[in-house]
């Protein structure tokens, strides 16, 4: 059985243990506590250390705008942005200035070209004469049976898409004869630009049809005549559709235009066979304007839409 002294002594053992526990767990703690603030103070070290490259970069980027160097910009959030990246939504941007429209120079408008004058208009042309036969003078100009023979074919170069129908041509051999003959048709290739195929009867005025192929000059010409110019409206006109030419003509018709039913002129188109068409019907049976290729122009009276039936207009282009 234990004394008095003895249950003192005892008592305080054990209180010297339990405050030797609690300092080892208080030291415990600390030492926790220290580990979990260690890294954090590191970050923010780290962090410390980041702001220095940012402040350079917002140097730089307002030294690039003085200088003009592409370099990096400084984003809405405060960091970098690479040059050439797209801007953040919501970043300010910076619009570049236009010069003013009173002091910005303006290109000089280069004037139109001048018309130039179709292949027919000119002086004279060096061409070869082949022969073809003729039939009864008709051809792609669909002008009908021709009253004499003296006619040509012209090459599709200078057949113009039927601008040559009608025209009358002056062609010299080199052995000093020549012939005016009257264009009807078209030569196709192998015809070649200068090229005029006449009819037998025609080239036979130059020479031998034997020969075949003979070099020649030709130009255009406009002949004495007392024939009128004539209007034919084609086949399956009507007022809804129409298509009409001009025959008898001293010099090769340039334009065709009908007078609307508005009261204005409207050029039509022309065909490679010769004809000028109104799709629509729009000035079929009205007034209508022709023009040559020396630029006169004559204007007929309205003439009714029959198909197939050749008008007189008591008109003719002047002799040039």
């Amino acid at each position: 059985m234990n004394t008095p002294r003895q249950a003192a002594r005892q008592r305080r053992h054990r209180r010297r243990l339990t405050l030797g526990a609690a300092s080892a767990l208080i030291t415990a703690g600390v030492l926790a506590c220290l580990v979990m603030v260690l890294p954090a103070d590191r970050d923010g070290a780290a962090g410390a250390v980041a702001d220095a490259p940012l402040a350079s970069a917002q140097v730089n980027a307002t030294a690039a705008g003085t200088t003009g160097t592409p370099t990096a910009t400084a984003g809405p959030t405060g960091t970098a942005t690479p040059a050439g990246s797209p801007t953040p939504t919501g970043a300010p941007t910076t619009t570049a200035a236009r010069p003013s429209p009173t002091k910005t120079p303006r290109p000089r408008q280069k004037p139109a070209p001048a018309p130039q004058p179709g292949r027919l208009q000119s002086t004279a042309h060096q061409g070869v004469a082949t022969a073809y036969e003729a039939g009864d003078g008709n051809g792609a100009c669909l002008f009908g049976p021709s009253p004499d023979l003296m006619v040509a074919a012209m090459n599709t170069t200078d057949y113009q898409t039927s601008r040559a129908c009608g025209a009358h041509v002056l062609v010299r051999a080199s052995n000093g004869k020549s012939i005016t003959v009257r264009i009807t048709n078209e030569c196709p290739l192998p015809c070649e630009p200068g090229q005029i195929d006449l009819s037998q009867q025609a080239f036979a005025q130059l020479a031998d049809l034997v020969v075949g192929r003979i070099p020649i000059t030709w130009s255009l010409v406009s002949p004495g005549t007392s024939e009128k110019i004539s209007i034919r409206y084609k086949s399956g006109s009507s007022p809804h559709w129409c298509a009409l030419q001009a025959i008898g003509h001293r010099n090769p018709v340039a334009g065709l235009e009908v007078r609307t039913a508005g009261g204005g002129w409207r050029k039509l188109e022309r065909t490679s066979f010769n004809y000028f068409i109104a799709a629509d019907g729009n000035g079929c049976g009205g007034a209508i304007r022709l023009t040559d290729i020396h630029g006169e122009r004559l204007t007929i009276g309205a003439l009714a839409v029959r198909p197939d039936v050749v008008q007189p207009t008591g008109v003719q282009f002047a002799r040039r």
